[in-house]
């Protein structure tokens, strides 16, 4: 079978090329690669910025955000032949800490977790693979193609989960959420934002192109201007923060409502220096009990919400967010952000 794969951590390593087909090991499924979607942190792999083989081996096949049939099943299992899957990407420490062994693998203490196509197990970017059934989560079938979209709507699940989380120490009843970014991850978020009926605003620089039209059928505001301005004028109650932009995270932290809270998803680059009144922030966050959290990945209960609010969510206007379909083997086309993407996704079945 075809596979995308990489030899961690040589920049520019990326290949498509030939490698045995997978044998389902006891507990496992068979599945047939229908899609894989690209985003930054597979091309952070292929830059050589990080990336680890398994054990003994010198290449990673690459891709976490799967989607895939069922071929074969074990007997007894949930699962059928011909069900739509992802494969869930982390897997606990073998440890483990105390949060692995919780099931809460994305809070892992001692980062011994393994990641299907990052870390140390082969990802989802080929024509076969195999996954364990407890890591697997079956998918509603009208979207046969969109699924692909599940594993950064368990990001946002996550986020989302956290936010309501932190709220809960006191009275909470938002209104308005900010999303900075109009990515897959804040468009994503956006959605879970419409569905928990909160009025949302979304915050990017494109002025033409698909993203402003996108916010918009989600019923939702599109803003192109400042942070600082947005804010002032809409005073948000929460902030889910998807670019990594290091000036608008500040931006984000000093500009909630009183009560605030400010959800962290993008990954900033480092070394990028700005100038900042910590002293102001720290004031503003004490006074009005802002609350600023991280978050990042996800383990079954979020994989669990994403699977229902993609079932819930209108699949034509899931569809306009996946705005490039490329065959594997133009694997370097998909790594090549253009102007106009949000999702770029490639097709292992052409």
């Amino acid at each position: 079978m075809r596979a995308l794969a990489v030899h961690p951590p040589a920049a520019g390593s990326a290949e498509v090329r030939d490698v045995p087909d997978p044998s389902p090991g006891p507990g496992e499924m068979l599945v047939e690669g229908l899609a894989l979607g690209i985003c930054g942190t597979d091309r952070e792999i292929v830059a050589g910025q990080y990336g680890w083989a398994p054990p003994g081996r010198d290449r990673l096949v690459l891709g976490h955000e799967s989607l895939g049939r069922v071929r074969t099943a074990p007997d007894g299992s949930s699962f059928q032949p011909g069900d739509l899957v992802v494969g869930v990407v982390r897997r606990p420490d073998p440890v483990p800490c105390g949060a692995c062994a919780h099931h809460e693998f994305d809070m892992c203490r001692n980062g011994r977790y393994t990641e299907r196509g990052i870390k140390e197990i082969d990802g989802y970017g080929s024509q076969l693979w195999t996954v364990e059934t407890d890591y697997a989560v079956k998918l509603d079938p009208r979207l046969e193609h969109v699924g692909v979209l599940m594993e950064p709507t368990t990001v946002v699940a996550k986020a989302w989960e956290q936010v309501e989380k932190v709220g809960a120490r006191s009275w909470f009843e938002p209104k308005r959420v900010l999303v900075t970014g109009a990515g897959p991850i804040g468009l994503l978020a956006a959605l879970l934002g419409v569905q928990r009926g909160l009025e949302v605003h979304v915050l990017d620089l494109a002025t033409d192109g698909p993203k402003p039209d996108v916010v918009r059928a989600l019923g939702a505001e599109y803003h192109s201007d400042g942070i600082d301005s947005v804010t002032a004028r809409i005073e948000p109650d929460v902030i889910i923060e998807a670019t990594g932009v290091p000036g608008v995270v500040f931006e984000a932290m000093a500009n909630t409502a009183a009560y605030g809270i400010v959800c962290l998803t993008g990954v900033s680059s480092v070394g990028r220096k700005i100038s900042v009144d910590v002293g102001a922030a720290n004031r503003d966050m004490v006074l009005d009990n802002v609350v600023v959290i991280g978050s990042v990945n996800a383990n079954l209960s979020h994989y669990a919400a994403a699977a229902g609010a993609l079932a819930r969510a209108d699949v034509e206007w899931l569809s306009r967010l996946i705005t490039r379909r490329l065959p594997l083997e133009k694997f370097a086309d998909a790594l090549t952000a253009g102007a106009d993407d949000i999702k770029v996704v490639l097709d292992l079945t052409a």
